[in-house]
This record gives C-alpha cells, sequence and structure tokens, in this order.
C-alpha cells in the first residue's frame, strides 16, 4: 500500500522529502531535534520526588480557596518622624568641679571630662576653681607675705612649696599625666634657681642663667626621647613652660622683703575676692580693688607705704590671668589643687620683683 497525503495535502505543502523520509523512518527525524543530554540542576541537586500516597493524592481543583481566605493586602509602610528630645543639660560648672571627671554620656566614654563634654557641647570650657583652691593659695601668700619679714632662708620653704605645686600642676593642666620625669626636671630647674639667687646675692641674673640651661636641657632630653615627633614637642613645650614658671617663681627670693610682703598679701586678698559668687566682670573689680586695699594697707606696715596700691594691683592683675588658666581646658579637683593654686602666686613673681624695684 502506498502511502499518499490526503487530499488537498500535496497541492498545499507540496513534496517534501524529509516529510516523507520521517513517516517512513520514525527515527529519522531525530537527527534534525536538538537532543539536550547534560543534567539539569534539579536533577542533581534535588532527589526525584517521591509518589503520593493514594489517599492524599487528592488536591483540591484549581481556583479552589478554602473558607476563611482572604487575598493578602499589601500596605505602604508608613513613616514616623522620631520624638524630639530636649538635649539633658551638663552640670554647673560649680557642681562639676567637685569631681575629675563627670557622668559618662558622650559616646559611652567613661573618662570624659568636664570641660572636654562642655567644648563637645559648645559651651565654655572654663571651669573656675572654687573657694577651697582659693583658701589654699590665701594661706601660701600669707606664709610667703610673712616668711620674707622673717629673713630669706624662711621664705625658701613656703617657696619651694609653691615651685613644687607649679610644677606638678602644670603637666596636669595641660592633660599629662603621669609625667614624673616632666615634673621632676622642672621642680629641679626651681631648686637650683634657688641655689644660685642664694649664692648670687639675690641677683635676678641666677633667674635668668637657669632658665636659659633648663632650655636647653629639655630640648636634649626630649631628642633622646623614642617618640613619635608630634608627642615629643608636646612634651618639649610642657616641660619648657612647667621649667619656666617654677623657675621664675623664684621671683619671690630676689625682690625686696617689703616688695614680695605687699605682693603675696595682694595676691591672696585677689583669688579670695574672685571666688565670690559674682558675676565675672563685677568678680573681677571687686578682686582689683580689694588687691589695691591689700596693698595700701600692708604697705603702711611696711616701708613701701602708700604707693603698695600701685603693687597690689599689679600683683592681682597677673594673679587673675594665672586664675584663668587653671580654669581652661582640663579643669578637674587635682588640676584646682594644685595649678589653681599656684599660678596665681606663681604669675604674680616677676610683677613683685619689677614693681617692688621700681617703687623703690
Amino acid at each position: 500500500m502506498t502511502n499518499q497525503p490526503y487530499e488537498g495535502q500535496q497541492g498545499q505543502q507540496g513534496y517534501d522529502p524529509y516529510w516523507q523520509q520521517a513517516y517512513e523512518d520514525p527515527h529519522a527525524a531525530q537527527q534534525y531535534t536538538q537532543q539536550w543530554q547534560g543534567q539539569t540542576w534539579e536533577t542533581q541537586m534535588h532527589a526525584p520526588a517521591a509518589p503520593a500516597p493514594a489517599d492524599t493524592a487528592y488536591l483540591p481543583p484549581q481556583g479552589y480557596e478554602p473558607a476563611g481566605y482572604q487575598e493578602p493586602v499589601y500596605q505602604e509602610p508608613v513613616y514616623e518622624e522620631p520624638a524630639y528630645q530636649e538635649p539633658v543639660s551638663a552640670p554647673a560648672p560649680a557642681a562639676a568641679s567637685s569631681g575629675d571627671y563627670g557622668p559618662a554620656t558622650l559616646g559611652g566614654n567613661s573618662r570624659v571630662t568636664d570641660a572636654q563634654r562642655a567644648r563637645l557641647e559648645g559651651r565654655s570650657p572654663i571651669i573656675e576653681p572654687g573657694m577651697q583652691p582659693a583658701a589654699l593659695t590665701a594661706v601660701l601668700g600669707l606664709l610667703l607675705a610673712g616668711a620674707a619679714a622673717v629673713g630669706s632662708y624662711a621664705l625658701l620653704v613656703p617657696l619651694v612649696l609653691l615651685q613644687a605645686v607649679t610644677a606638678a600642676g602644670w603637666f596636669r593642666l595641660n592633660g599629662m599625666w603621669p609625667a614624673r620625669q616632666g615634673i621632676a626636671l622642672a621642680f629641679l630647674g626651681a631648686v637650683v634657681a634657688d641655689v644660685a639667687l642664694l649664692a648670687a646675692d639675690r641677683s635676678p641674673a641666677a633667674i635668668l642663667g637657669t632658665l636659659g640651661v633648663w632650655v636647653l636641657l629639655c630640648l636634649v632630653l626630649q631628642l633622646r626621647s623614642h617618640a613619635d615627633p608630634d608627642t615629643r614637642m608636646y612634651g618639649l613645650m610642657a616641660t619648657v613652660a612647667s621649667s619656666a614658671l617654677a623657675i621664675v617663681a623664684g621671683g619671690y627670693l630676689a625682690a625686696s622683703a617689703d616688695a614680695v610682703s605687699v605682693g603675696a598679701a595682694s595676691v591672696a586678698v585677689a583669688v579670695l575676692a574672685r571666688a565670690l559668687p559674682l558675676p565675672t566682670v563685677a568678680s573681677v573689680v571687686v578682686s582689683l580693688l580689694a588687691a589695691a586695699g591689700a596693698g595700701i594697707a600692708v604697705g603702711g606696715m611696711t616701708g613701701v607705704g602708700a604707693e603698695g596700691a600701685l603693687l597690689g594691683v599689679g600683683a592681682g592683675v597677673c594673679a587673675l590671668i594665672g586664675h584663668r588658666v587653671a580654669s581652661y581646658d582640663y579643669p578637674s579637683r587635682f588640676v584646682h589643687f594644685t595649678a589653681g593654686v599656684a599660678l596665681p602666686l606663681a604669675a604674680a613673681a616677676p610683677a613683685v620683683y619689677v614693681l617692688g624695684r621700681a617703687l623703690g
């Protein structure tokens, strides 16, 4: 029997030998068909699914939904503004000065000082020492004033104490602690200056000579340090400044006894007046008036006379500068009871010597 296309098929498609060969030989069409012989991801990664049991093979018809079924509805996420909270105010300066560090509120750092917190919060980092350091300054000033009336060697005892506190307080004021080598070096320079003053009959040239030698010594020691350049420069400046302040405080030993009595008493009164709870401008004015009054009073008991008012005002101005420096940047209890006590007296030493010589 001859296989022929149905009627009309040959007229529509024409004679095709490939179709004829595929009809006679079923395997001939496979050579024209692409065969995928690799393994797919499903055949490699998944085991063939087991046939469902007969009693659970029933599936609900397509479109079937169980009772109570609800199509999930997409909802746009709602953005809520975070509630604004008022910033917590930092403690007042008077209360903050009672401890080394305040409560840890910035970045979880428990070693943030009150002054650093004030700087980060945009407030002034000035925290004044307060009445207790001012009282210690007054006591030390009165000791200097009374010892000067006794003699040079009696004056040497409170002066050495002042120089030691000055050296320690300056390093802590600059945030460098512990700095035992720097403190020891600065204090040693002050002691050498005092010995040189006594040996040179209290000539101020001994202060200048010791200061020049100590600056050179500090430079040489810092050059031998193995720290990085920034740290060495910072340590050099702190050591030189601390040594200079401790050595310059020896000006009390170079000045006349009457000038030391007037100047030290004026500093004591000025710092006490500055610690009173008054506005800053009023406190400064009251401090200078108190220093002038103390100068007149002590000057009347010595040979300075009424000109002691000028000496008292000059010493008071320098004392207020030292008081301000001790209140800046790193104030803590240790700073207030070292730099806050010593810097007003140490800063006033050059004024006491110069004005004492000028007033005769």
